[in-house]
């Protein structure tokens, strides 16, 4: 589990393709202090560390998971967003993260507007993922407060300390983003939707 509160940018060194799967090496700040079968959020998808050497650690994504985030665009030099699992007794500063992303979605607006940043992005509206104003939405592993809420649309603002320390510094009309939606959002959808067909 996460909070998604980003620890590390990290910058993607290799990427190779062993049939269905992608193993990816990444250099961080905190690489030192990862292990073998350690679970990180890499821009909100959790992978486990299957390699170490010096400051660079591989991960594994599997087909499954390359279907259904945006890792099949990452490229060599790219920046992540890094989170570990928070440790039992941590402050949730951000909100309940699983690193489970339900889809991707496109940056449809990213403006700067008196010293932060608006983005808007577009989702799939047929989904049956919800947000609601002011709630949460995990962008690229990142929490953030929902400032526009629309069916396939959800917008956020970002400080500048955000767009610094996080890839929103990259992000561009057109960019593939990882969306998590809010935990409690999607029991209480499925629960208002009911079970049939399901």
């Amino acid at each position: 589990m996460f909070t998604g509160i980003i620890e590390s940018i990290g910058e993607i060194i290799a990427l190779d393709q062993d049939g269905g799967n992608l193993h990816i090496t990444l250099r961080c700040d905190f690489t030192h202090e990862l292990k073998i079968d350690q679970s990180l959020a890499h821009d909100g998808v959790c992978l486990t560390v299957v390699d170490i050497k010096g400051d660079q650690y591989t991960v594994t994504a599997i087909e499954e998971t390359l279907d259904k985030t945006n890792l099949s665009h990452w490229q060599v030099g790219g920046l992540v967003n890094l989170e570990r699992a928070m440790q039992l007794g941590d402050r949730l500063d951000g909100h309940i993260v699983q690193g489970h992303v339900d889809l991707v979605g496109s940056c449809t607006l990213a403006e700067e507007k008196d010293g932060s940043w608006h983005y808007l992005f577009a989702y799939d509206k047929d989904s049956g993922h919800i947000t609601v104003s002011k709630g949460s939405v995990t962008i690229n592993g990142v929490s953030l407060t929902v400032v526009d809420s629309a069916p396939g649309l959800v917008g956020v603002a970002i400080i500048p300390y955000t767009h610094v320390h996080t890839n929103f510094q990259s992000l561009r009309v057109g960019s593939v983003v990882n969306l998590e939606f809010d935990i409690i959002g999607k029991y209480v959808a499925r629960i208002s939707r009911g079970y049939a067909g399901i």
